[in-house]
């Protein structure tokens, strides 16, 4: 019984938040352009099917979001193997990717506009740059943390190089490295918002907005929660693939 019940516990603080959800707005206690009924909301989100919009939005957002996402994770990859491998790439490189991680998401907007225009390169890119710095950040820790022991184990078979790297260290850092591949995850759907928020006419960003200047609050809680839905899921299929590489390693 106990296993059956564990996975349904999630579900107990969005039920309560939507019966609270109900309640203040069944008391009056805001107003219907504050904050709608759920049922409004709903019929918002069923109008939107109706017209084929949310379908646009849907695609282009995750479109965008794959592109980078796949873009900045294998720089990123690539660059924390470096930096995770070599003392001499961690001395050089590692001060300026940390400076640049600090720079806000908003900040790169305005470059990437004057530098590509309003098409869909400075929104991959954008979405590129927010998955990049989790996963180079967890890749260059985790490799550089490897444990001697397999090292040297892995050296005693002849491993050296991108054989010691493939069949030794990456195997050893995989959980950490699928952790970092969920934190590039989360940060590209937030990446992904700052652009489509700015420059776009399609995605669930600009649906953001635009509700907000129509003042379409039911619109803007439908995109709300199709972005916390699409994040959550995408994020449960990576930590459906770190806890199977743990359960391995174990």
């Amino acid at each position: 019984m106990r296993f059956r019940v564990a996975p349904l516990a999630g579900l107990i603080v969005p039920v309560v938040l939507l019966a609270i959800w109900q309640v203040v707005t069944a008391r009056g206690l805001f107003s219907a352009s504050q904050l709608p009924p759920p049922g409004d909301v709903m019929a918002a989100l069923g109008e939107l099917l109706s017209r084929g919009d949310l379908w646009t939005h849907l695609r282009a957002s995750l479109t965008r979001v794959l592109l980078g996402y796949l873009a900045g994770a294998a720089v990123a990859l690539g660059l924390g193997s470096l930096v995770g491998l070599s003392l001499t790439a961690r001395r050089l490189l590692a001060p300026t990717v940390a400076t640049l991680r600090t720079v806000p998401s908003l900040a790169w907007v305005p470059l990437l506009l004057l530098w590509f225009g309003i098409d869909e390169t400075p929104k991959v890119l954008l979405v590129a740059i927010g998955a990049f710095f989790p996963v180079y950040t967890t890749t260059a820790s985790a490799l550089a943390h490897v444990d001697a022991q397999l090292l040297e184990v892995g050296r005693a078979y002849g491993r050296r190089g991108a054989s010691l790297l493939t069949t030794v260290m990456l195997p050893a850092a995989a959980p950490e490295l699928v952790n970092g591949l969920r934190l590039g995850l989360a940060n590209a759907w937030l990446f992904l918002v700052a652009a489509e928020l700015i420059a776009s006419s399609k995605g669930l960003g600009f649906l953001l907005i635009d509700s907000q200047n129509t003042g379409r609050t039911d619109v803007m809680l439908v995109a709300i929660v199709l972005l916390a839905g699409l994040g959550k899921l995408s994020d449960s299929a990576l930590g459906a693939l770190e806890r199977r590489m743990v359960g391995r390693r174990g």
